[in-house]
């Protein structure tokens, strides 16, 4: 097996022609950019970029449980801020879910995001 879909409804799902993760080789998972979007209702969630994060957050473990991983086994993010003065608040939620040992990380600001919203991640993980 080169690469599997994967695909829960427990996240968001997808916006585009693109997959919500793809397991490559039964090792590694890359997920898709993940936004602030209620799994269920499909509408944004949250004003904050704390607020975001943790959705966002939530719908990466999401979609990682669906590939047979978790937000331990992450080796890499990368983070979309629409503005990077909110940096130390993402970072706080942030630091919450990757308290121990946490990945690699690149954040980036950028001019705008789907939806508009404040933040975005996508990361790699390893299967458990």
């Amino acid at each position: 097996m080169m690469h599997q879909i994967i695909s829960t409804d427990r996240a968001p799902a997808a916006i585009g022609p693109y997959s919500q993760a793809v397991r490559f080789q039964g090792d590694l998972i890359f997920t898709a950019g993940q936004i602030p979007l209620d799994p269920v209702s499909g509408q944004l969630v949250g004003k904050t970029v704390a607020a975001q994060t943790e959705r966002v957050l939530e719908n990466l473990s999401a979609i990682l449980t669906a590939a047979g991983s978790s937000l331990d086994r992450v080796v890499k993010t990368t983070v979309f801020l629409k503005n990077m003065s909110d940096f130390a608040d993402m970072n706080m939620v942030y630091g919450r879910y990757f308290a121990s040992n946490p990945p690699a990380r690149s954040t980036v600001e950028v001019a705008r995001l789907p939806k508009d919203v404040l933040v975005e991640i996508e990361c790699l993980a390893l299967v458990a």
